[in-house]
């Protein structure tokens, strides 16, 4: 069965960068009838917190990311040192006592050769500087070259040669993300390990990790990483998640919708729901260039399934007091439910009335005195334009902007003839009014 995991620190806030991998591991599960874990990477506890821990939990949630199971790695610390232990018993780790500067000293002595700079292992006679304690590495076999074929990147090659020995735990004892994470994906029976491109390295030495444990590595999908439109990815899209799509009133499956293709071969359209994202999920499609992400996008995306959602799907998401009926009027003509709002005096409360020419105030104040005269009970807005078309000779924007503009202050929006006979006769006749007076 597919198992795969989603394994953020909860150091911060999710954002799209990290929903994206979320997303990807979610949909393959989901597609697959598969698990998805969510694997909290709170190894760091100075930085880690338990309000980010829900925060990403509650934000996963509100995009219907619900995970089957949840795990933490601080409660799994005695598996990590058994592990270890393993590891050291059979050489695959070893104690090094190198400071950071003499490290750095030494890689610019190699580049400085033309060499890469590698980590060169220490003789095993070598003295142990006193009082410094160690920190520990994983020996990389150099015996074979590190091959498997990726999801989407294909066949990968590494020379373990050219790989430095990575650090797997600090002086103070603490861990590092490599073998830990290599330790858990055993344990909880991950099959496959969906995430950026920026690991491919990673994912070398791992594989050995996980050779050196006796357990077969995953299958591995390396997705391009997720760029602004207009280059790297910004600190303003480090920051755009969950909380300010709350904020903003986009709904998740606006973002998700995105997310799920963007960088794919597949059109980007609106989904209803993530099941019909994991219905059409495929690693085939993904492509090795940079995937370019665009806020504006999402603006699209969201308004585009707001203007086909029915009052039921959002009724929830409605801060406002808003009928099913107005929804339905205003819906066409809103990016997000929080746009309702703007609309609501247009509907029940009042306007500013607007500037107009001399000529358009007196075709305005025409229109308030068939207006009081007409039957509402019909089709007002017809029957005011049709009156007015005779009487005055105007037709098409010379007739009706300006009427617009006196009823609701706008330049465009919904259908007149709703919006009219919503706001009914005094409203519409008081408002008219205004206007040829200004």
């Amino acid at each position: 069965m597919v198992v795969t995991r989603f394994a953020p620190s909860p150091t911060g806030r999710l954002h799209v960068g990290n929903i994206r991998t979320a997303l990807h591991n979610f949909l393959f599960a989901r597609k697959n009838g598969g698990t998805f874990i969510l694997r909290i990477d709170d190894t760091d506890r100075e930085r880690s917190t338990a309000e980010f821990d829900q925060a990403i939990r509650d934000d996963l949630e509100w995009m219907g990311l619900t995970a089957d199971q949840v795990v933490r790695q601080s409660e799994r610390f005695d598996l990590y040192e058994r592990q270890f232990e393993r590891l050291k018993a059979a050489g695959r780790v070893y104690a090094c006592y190198e400071t950071a500067e003499e490290l750095e000293l030494r890689r610019k002595v190699l580049l400085g050769r033309g060499l890469p700079p590698v980590y060169e292992r220490q003789p095993a006679d070598a003295s142990v500087p006193e009082g410094r304690a160690p920190h520990w590495r994983f020996r990389l076999d150099h015996e074979a070259p590190i091959t498997w074929t990726d999801l989407i990147r294909g066949s990968q090659r590494f020379d373990p040669k050219l790989l430095s020995d990575p650090v797997v735990r600090r002086e103070d004892g603490s861990w590092l993300y490599l073998l830990p994470s290599v330790i858990d994906d055993v344990d909880l029976g991950i099959t496959h390990v969906v995430r950026g491109e920026d690991h491919v390295s990673n994912s070398a030495a791992q594989t050995q990790m996980f050779d050196a444990l006796g357990a077969k590595p995953p299958q591995f999908a390396h997705e391009a990483l997720l760029v602004a439109a207009e280059g790297k990815l910004s600190k303003r899209l480090g920051s755009y998640g969950v909380e300010h799509l709350r904020a903003e009133g986009v709904e998740p499956m606006a973002l998700l919708s995105l997310l799920a293709r963007i960088g794919t071969s597949q059109p980007i359209e609106p989904a209803a729901s993530v099941d019909e994202l994991a219905a059409g999920f495929d690693f085939s499609t993904f492509g090795r260039a940079p995937a370019h992400f665009d806020p504006k996008d999402v603006e699209t995306l969201n308004a585009k399934l707001l203007h086909h959602a029915s009052y039921a799907e959002v009724a929830n998401a409605i801060l406002l007091d808003v009928s099913e009926k107005d929804f339905d009027l205003l819906r066409g003509n809103i990016s997000r439910l929080s746009d309702l709002e703007g609309w609501l005096p247009v509907l029940d409360g009042d306007i500013e009335p607007p500037e107009l020419s001399h000529d358009e105030r007196l075709l305005v104040k025409e229109a308030a005195g068939i207006s009081e005269r007409l039957d509402w009970s019909a089709e007002p807005w017809r029957a005011l334009t049709e009156e007015l078309k005779r009487t005055s000779g105007k037709k098409g924007r010379e007739l009706f902007h300006p009427l617009r503009l006196a009823l609701t202050g706008r330049e465009s929006g919904p259908e007149m003839a709703g919006l009219v006979a919503r706001m009914g006769r005094d409203r519409a006749v008081r408002r008219l009014e205004d206007a040829a007076k200004r």
